[in-house]
């Protein structure tokens, strides 16, 4: 009898996040809906501190991953960051950033 065998991890495949997403899943909700949201008008602004260091992200990718967060009990940043780096669903939800 054959056995069911693995994904070869070292072959190269061709697909991309959109196909790994189901189109009922909770994080197309949350994408939708925080980029309806006019953030400059509920006062979510970037502070224009300085022009040195790292360019900051963008406030909508913030409250996605907390609103992701939130619907699946995830309260902790460092959790929150450690999601960034290993969920598919975060990584598309996000763009693949991971703020950290």
């Amino acid at each position: 009898m054959p056995l069911i065998s693995a994904f070869n991890r070292h072959q190269i495949s061709f697909s991309c996040l959109e196909d790994s997403i189901d189109s009922e899943n909770i994080v197309r909700f949350l994408d939708a809906y925080v980029d309806s949201l006019d953030l400059a008008e509920l006062d979510f602004v970037l502070a224009q501190d300085s022009v040195e260091g790292r360019p900051a992200f963008a406030s909508s990718v913030f409250l996605k991953l907390y609103l992701y967060g939130y619907f699946n009990g995830i309260r902790s940043s460092r959790r929150l960051e450690k999601e960034c780096h290993r969920n598919v669903e975060v990584h598309w939800l996000l763009g693949n950033l991971k703020p950290n």
